[in-house]
């Protein structure tokens, strides 16, 4: 199972998900009402790190979080 995590304004509690790689999360997450208009905005971070690609494989035990833009002063 991978743990993801929504940070900042999204306001979901985290979800564990039977998934292979990003693009699955994608297609899980477009149906959620909650988290679906943020997709297009967000940074993704696996393990911690920044990826730009929906194909990075995923295993049992992996982090994903989901860091909308934020904006401050």
């Amino acid at each position: 199972m991978v743990k993801v995590e929504f940070l900042g304004p999204i306001n979901k509690e985290s979800i564990s998900v039977d998934i292979a790689n990003l693009s699955q999360l994608s297609e899980i997450l477009k149906s959620d009402a909650e988290v679906s208009s943020w997709l297009e905005n967000c940074a993704v971070a696996v393990n911690d790190t920044l990826v730009s690609s929906k194909d990075i494989d995923l295993k049992d035990g992996d982090k994903v979080s989901l860091l909308p833009p934020v904006c401050g002063g």
